[in-house]
């Protein structure tokens, strides 16, 4: 039932385009937006990915607007990316298309069925915020 929801969500949602971006790069942008200022490295981390490609999928990003490159206050080394604010309005607008698509679909569905899933999503966004928080609180346990 799962795989069946996600496919069915991921139809929804590519009514509302997410061009000019591909998957990895919206992924990119979410984590940027949630992680300001990480630097290159942290970035491939959270993608699991490797800083090579996370390097050039940050320049595809830059050359479109979306990400921003400074410098380090602490070492001139190294570089800190941050959504431009062409980036969080890329994906400000992206939210408001999907959420329109799903409104869409939710609106065809019985008022306790809503309520039903409006429940379960809660409850399954304090979980997943939960793991996510843990996850990254034994990653930075283990780079200590």
């Amino acid at each position: 039932m799962t795989t069946k929801a996600v496919e069915l969500l991921e139809v929804v949602w590519g009514r509302a385009s997410t061009a000019p971006t591909s998957a990895s790069q919206l992924r990119a942008l979410h984590i940027l937006e949630h992680n300001d200022g990480i630097n290159l490295r942290t970035l491939a981390e959270f993608l699991a990915s490797t800083p090579p490609s996370t390097s050039r999928l940050c320049d595809r990003l830059h050359a479109a607007g979306f990400v921003e490159r400074k410098m380090s206050p602490e070492d001139r080394r190294e570089v800190r990316l941050h959504l431009s604010s062409r980036g969080r309005a890329f994906l400000a607008d992206l939210r408001e298309r999907r959420e329109r698509e799903l409104q869409k679909v939710l609106a065809d569905m019985p008022a306790a069925q809503r309520i039903a899933l409006l429940e379960g999503l809660e409850s399954f966004c304090a979980t997943a915020a939960t793991q996510l928080h843990d996850d990254a609180q034994d990653s930075g346990s283990r780079t200590a």
